[in-house]
Order: C-alpha cells, then structure tokens, then sequence
C-alpha cells in the first residue's frame, strides 16, 4: 500500500517521476524520503510485504482490476477529448503496482539496512504476529482489518506526507474490545457484517447496525438467522456469503510464526556505495541528497535504543468541540463521496446514451 500510495502521490508536472531511461522511479522516491523521515525521528521500520492472496480475496480483486480497466478507457478518452485535469485524475486512477516496483523496493530497503520480511499472504497478518510477540511496538497501516488479525496495537497514517497534516491514530485492541463489550469472536463478525476484502457487505448495515445486530444476537450464525427468517425481508444477505471462511481467515491466517528464522531481523549499517551505484547512477537522484540520506541512517539505525514512539509525535486530547468538528468534517466529506459518485455515474450513462460522433 506504500508503494501504491507513492506512484499515485509522488510526482511532477502531474506525471510520475522518471529515470533518463524513462523507468518510474516515484516508488523509490517516496520510500528513501519517507524511510529517513521516520529514522530521523527515532523510529526502526520494519517492512512487511504482501504474498500470494487468499482465494476468498478473488471477488474483490476483480472488482478492482474491473475499476482499473475502466479507469483505463476513460484515461484514453480524456487524452484525446478531456482536460489536462481529467488527464491526470484518471492517470492516477491506473496505477498499478507490479513485481518490479516491489523488487526495487526491496533492494532499496536492502542497501538502506531496513529490514523487510515477505508475508505468505496478507502482510497485516504478518505484521499482527510480530506485534503480538512483541518484536515491534505495533502494527501500522490504513486497513483496519488488521485488528481482526489480533494486532494489539495499530497505528493509521503513519505514512502520510506531512503536507496532509494528518494526526497519528493509535488504536489499542484490548482497549477497543473493552469500550465496545465485545469479545474478539463478535469483533470480527462485526466487521464482517460491515464488509472486508473477502466478503461483499450487506446492504443497508451500516456501522449502527452491524453493532446493533451482533449485540442483539451475540454471534454472525444468530444473526444470520434472524436476517433469514424475517418475514420483512429488511436485509438481504449477498447470494453467496460464506462468512464462516472469511471468519476463518482472521481467526487462522496463513503466517510465518515469531519464531521463524525469516523473523529473525535486524537493522544493520547502511550500503553508502551501492546506494549511490543503484539510486544516482542507474535512477538519477541527487548524490548529495543521496550521500546525506545515507549518513542520517548511519547515525540513527546502528544506535543501540530506538526512541519511544511519543518522540514522533505526541498524543492530544480533543476537545468536546473539536470532536464535534471532526464528526461534522467526516459526515461532509462522506456527503461530498456521495454526490461525486452520484455525478459521475449520471455523467457516465449520459455519455452511453449519446450517439457516436456527437459532438
């Protein structure tokens, strides 16, 4: 998902960076910087990339590659009719991540003294294993399916560009679990009710509802139950939704053990030499940029204590009015969400319904 992030946001003149031998270098841009803002701030990353998907994960993957294609088409058309501003929308809308974006990630990270570790399958569940054993302080991405992987702690925006200005949300499980008087179990048949990667959601369950049920009924099996016998037919469960697997996915995942001999990582200094061998010579950076990156590594990844996480940015308290923003703000912006989506499903049967070569 960092990479992805970064070949969408990391660019110049709407275009993604490029080599002189015209090779995307975005990735490599966004994970060297992003890499040393941690580092400077007394932060040891661990990368853990993603293995081969679960088969239940197959619907949803199709829906995305549907999304590029058709995202694609539209990218074509506006190159001949559209705007540079709907050039460069639908260009972001393309981007892919592939085994190359990944290899030279990892041989960035390698050069770096970063470590990184391949998952079999999801990397949140790998990421939850070390948190668990208490090999690094939490687990840090945008999916909050990494808490029904049993993450203890989970941190969301960790990555984002400081221009965002985004506040880092610490998530504690326990503490999640105990505010909501649920157990893991009702967690995660809560959140499949909502909707994951490996099952559709239900319509009309939202988040009140999907609380509701699992508190009224106690289990996914109880509620699925009374969805099934009520005479109302108020909600309707997808014509195949074998929640049990997805339950399955969460509670059993396919994951290297803390004890693997893969998980058994460290920081090491990093390869000034072959930084600038594979980042200025073959990509085109800055050497100076480069050499100084470098050295802000030595400093910090080979110090023998890592910082606590609060020296990376410090937890505030909300207050009662900017909690009431902050819900205002979120209900807008799903309102906005709407609307967009709304805009551009008119505009696309609109467009449908007008004979070829009209102007």
């Amino acid at each position: 998902m960092s990479i992805y992030s970064f070949l969408i946001a990391v660019r110049s003149e709407g275009q993604q960076l490029m080599s002189e031998s015209g090779e995307t270098t975005s990735h490599l841009m966004g994970m060297f910087y992003r890499t040393l803002r941690m580092v400077d701030n007394g932060i040891k990353p661990l990368y853990v990339f993603d293995g081969a998907p679960p088969k239940l994960k197959s619907g949803e993957l199709a829906k995305r590659s549907a999304r590029k294609s058709e995202a694609t088409e539209a990218h074509e058309e506006a190159k001949e009719t559209g705007t540079a501003e709907d050039v460069e929308k639908f260009s972001r809308r393309t981007v892919r991540v592939t085994r190359e974006h990944n290899a030279e990630c990892k041989r960035l990270l390698q050069l770096m003294g970063v470590p990184y570790i391949d998952a079999p399958t999801e990397a949140e569940a790998q990421c939850a294993v070390l948190a668990r054993a208490g090999k690094v302080y939490a687990a840090a991405s945008e999916d909050m399916d990494t808490l029904c992987f049993d993450a203890p702690i989970l941190l969301r925006h960790l990555t984002f560009s400081e221009q965002r200005k985004e506040p880092i949300q610490e998530i504690h499980l326990p503490r999640a679990l105990e505010g909501l008087g649920m157990d893991r179990s009702q967690f995660i048949d809560m959140c499949i009710l909502l909707g994951c990667d490996y099952l559709e959601p239900i319509p009309k369950v939202g988040p009140n509802t999907a609380l509701k049920l699992i508190r009224d009924h106690g289990s996914l099996e109880e509620v699925v139950a009374a969805i099934q016998s009520d005479p109302k037919q108020k909600y309707v469960l997808p014509t195949d939704w074998p929640y049990q697997d997805a339950r399955e996915l969460f509670l059993n995942p396919d994951v290297r053990g803390a004890d693997d001999p893969a998980c058994d990582f460290k920081w090491t200094a990093p390869d000034v030499e072959g930084l600038v061998t594979f980042l200025v010579q073959d990509k085109g950076f800055n050497e100076d940029r480069v050499r100084n990156g470098a050295a802000r590594l030595q400093k910090t990844l080979t110090s023998a204590q890592q910082s606590r996480l609060e020296g990376f940015f410090r937890p505030v308290a909300r207050t009662d009015a900017e909690k009431a923003s902050l819900k205002r703000k979120h209900e807008e912006k799903l309102q906005a969400e709407k609307k967009r989506k709304k805009d551009e499903a008119k505009a696309k049967k609109e467009a449908k319904a007008k004979p070829r070569g009209a102007a």
